[in-house]
């Protein structure tokens, strides 16, 4: 086997390696976003007439990236092993996308969190305030089993609702806070992790197409065509 069908080898295997790991982020992606959605507790507390969704943007967004990663991966890792030109450019274009995708989830998830709480804790208080009612009663119930909380302040602990709690039971606007600021950085730390794990990526592989094509000039004399499998 000649240096240039050995160096080929060598990208070729490169690049089925890079495009393994890809599509486990993809698969990694996938699970995170399938674990923030069905969380049995964030399920619970945004389920009911009038319950905020932003929330679940951030999810999908998440969810439809880790989706597409999985299947550009396994197409890549198919055309560098066929060395299919077509498979392997369309895999590059749809890097694009993907890496556009991670860093709208993880601006997102970082820009609207307080709006996201916000919007959580209106709803919580909207449904404490109307607990007359058997559905906003219900909803009440289900924030303060789990979150383990009870009222928007210090005040709203002498409600009947709060009777049966301990005194020391934080209220649940600070207990939404804690609970969905903790899930929306894991979005946007997942977002841009994955987008920083691209760039380092793409540096990589760029670097070392570049010395194995001045090894072959070295070696072989004409220039071959080592970009074509990308």
């Amino acid at each position: 086997m000649s240096k240039v069908q050995g160096g080929m080898k060598c990208v070729k295997y490169l690049l089925f390696v890079f495009n393994f790991i890809f599509w486990l982020s993809g698969l990694l992606v996938l699970a995170v976003g399938l674990w923030l959605r069905f969380d049995p507790g964030t399920v619970e507390l945004l389920t009911g007439d009038g319950a905020p969704e932003t929330f679940f943007v951030a999810v999908y967004i998440l969810l439809g990236a880790g989706g597409l990663m999985m299947i550009v991966g396994f197409f890549g890792c198919f055309g560098a092993v066929r060395e299919s030109q077509c498979l392997l450019a369309s895999f590059f274009a749809c890097l694009l996308i993907i890496f556009g995708a991670e860093i709208v989830a993880g601006v997102f998830g970082f820009l609207n969190k307080e709006q996201i709480v916000e919007d959580v804790q209106s709803f919580y208080r909207n449904s404490f305030t109307d607990a007359p009612t058997s559905n906003g009663t219900a909803i009440v119930y289900i924030y303060h089993k789990t979150l383990n909380c009870c009222g928007g302040s210090a005040s709203d602990m002498s409600n009947a609702l709060c009777a049966d709690l301990a005194e020391d039971t934080k209220d649940c606007f600070t207990a939404v806070s804690d609970f969905f600021n903790e899930r929306l950085h894991i979005i946007g730390y997942v977002g841009i992790g994955v987008a920083g794990v691209m760039v380092i990526r793409e540096a990589f592989l760029e670097k070392v197409l570049q010395i194995h094509t001045v090894k072959l000039l070295d070696n072989e004399g004409p220039k071959v065509n080592v970009y074509v499998y990308l």
